[in-house]
């Protein structure tokens, strides 16, 4: 199978065409120092650069911001080890290191090729055993296998969507791209920044030289699952006030300990008037909404990009899909694996390791990952958007179309063939609400006011919902 081998320029160039998206001045581009290139971990797709180059466009827009707020730039430095090592998403709980994976989740041979089912909330496991003939309280994975047996790949694919739940059936790139969805995919860009009302520029917070450059600045955080909390702890970590939002009734994974480090963590119950009292107040004081429900949901709860612009002007709203809100699968519901999976991934590292016949998936939930960065790079690009030209802002981005992107990264010769590095260099370990938790540094090194969290991850509900 032919490849094309990424250049040394190939993170430079992946920033630049990134930065080219938002308007944001090329007299910044050169404080971006970028080192290393891939491969980094056994892959055939360039996803240390993917890495870097989306981490690198996060923090240089929030230090761009700074600059448009009366500082000096500063230097920002990301070097591709040690950014891919943090899309790994490691981290260990008083020592020990959590299963990500529910039993029943993973890829499944179906009667005419493969599925992916995605069961690490309760309510998907047991709908999808439930959707299988199986009872939820005997069920064991061999009864899951023989049960996905009697299925076509795309019949499961289609009755779990239809009943709310979370599968997907493996497919070759060509067979994504000659899909409605992959063509609705692929006519859209990497993100996309809509102006979507009229506001007078914000005045914001006064900003001295040695502040980290987001600070002063509030942003709501209402994600759950893995990029829109990615992305909230960016922009934490370069200064900003980040609450997360969680709402009592829905569940979580135990990567939140991880992803929740610089934030508050609150709960709102928008089922009840008070939840939605709560919010609106919040809402007075916020500059950044950043919201990860499916498409529709948040506006259905009265919270819609419009909605927010009409009594908040000058917000900028940044929504996160699986697959955009536009196509066949605008609407659909979908993580990381599972957009692999249907997209093309993993039957393509598959054939580059020259076993075809075994899906493999990439090396990190690189889509995730890449995805949260780009959040914390649209709202602080939208923030300076906002500064220069006034008006509210609507920023989207979705895991599939970060998934077009990286394929047009080009292909790594030789990907695996690499030895993962040691994590130990880029450890650190701090007390939390959880636990002990050790996990990995900020990868962006700014110059003058280095990135860092300056509150523990907490449990949601250990702040109150205010300022």
């Amino acid at each position: 199978m032919a490849v094309n081998e990424v250049n040394p320029t190939a993170a430079s160039e992946a920033l630049a065409g990134i930065w080219q998206l938002a308007g944001l001045p090329s007299q910044a581009l050169p404080f971006a120092r970028l080192t290393g290139a891939d491969p980094v971990y056994p892959s055939s797709f360039a996803v240390a650069t993917a890495a870097q180059s989306t981490i690198a466009a996060a923090a240089l827009a929030a230090c761009e911001l700074a600059h448009a707020r009366g500082v000096a730039r500063q230097e920002v430095s990301v070097d591709a080890v040690h950014a891919a090592a943090e899309c790994l998403a490691w981290f260990r709980l008083d020592g020990r290191v959590p299963e990500l994976w529910d039993k029943f989740s993973g890829l499944y041979p179906a009667r005419d090729g493969w599925v992916r089912i995605h069961a690490n909330f309760a309510h998907h496991r047991q709908g999808a055993l439930r959707l299988l003939g199986l009872d939820p309280a005997t069920a064991d994975r061999p009864d899951a296998e023989r049960a996905v047996r009697g299925w076509d790949a795309l019949a499961l694919e289609q009755a779990a969507a239809e009943a709310g739940l979370v599968v997907a059936a493996l497919r070759s790139f060509a067979q994504w791209d000659a899909s409605g969805a992959g063509r609705a995919i692929a006519a859209q860009p990497l993100i996309t920044f809509e102006r979507i009302g009229d506001a007078p520029p914000r005045e914001l917070p006064p900003l001295s030289a040695d502040q980290r450059p987001l600070e002063g600045l509030r942003v709501l955080d209402l994600t759950r699952i893995l990029a829109g909390p990615v992305g909230g702890r960016a922009l934490a970590a370069y200064g900003a006030d980040v609450m997360l939002v969680n709402a009592p009734h829905l569940p979580n994974i135990e990567a939140i300990a991880d992803t929740s480090r610089g934030k508050r963590s609150v709960l709102v119950d928008l089922r009840a008037e008070a939840g939605h009292a709560a919010l609106d107040q919040l809402l007075q004081a916020a500059h950044v909404f950043v919201q990860g429900y499916r498409p529709g949901a948040i506006e259905a709860l009265g919270y819609g990009p419009q909605a927010l612009a009409q009594r908040r002007p000058g917000i900028v709203c940044v929504s996160l899909s699986a697959y955009g809100t536009q196509g066949p699968w605008g609407g659909r519901r979908g993580y990381d694996s599972l957009v692999q999976t249907a997209t093309g991934f993993n039957q393509a590292e598959a054939q580059a390791a020259g076993d075809p016949g075994k899906p493999r998936p990439l090396p990190m939930q690189i889509l995730d990952e890449a995805t949260g960065y780009l959040v914390a790079f649209g709202a602080a690009a939208a923030l300076w958007r906002q500064q220069r030209e006034g008006g509210s802002w609507h920023v989207q981005v979705s895991l599939a179309q970060t998934g077009h992107w990286l394929r047009q990264l080009g292909r790594v010769e030789a990907g695996f063939a690499v030895t993962p590095p040691a994590l130990e260099p880029f450890q650190e370990t701090t007390a939390t609400a959880w636990g002990a938790l050790c996990a990995l540094r900020h990868s962006a090194q700014l110059s003058r006011t280095p990135a860092r969290w300056s509150r523990p991850s907490e449990r949601p509900g250990d702040s109150p919902p205010r300022w």
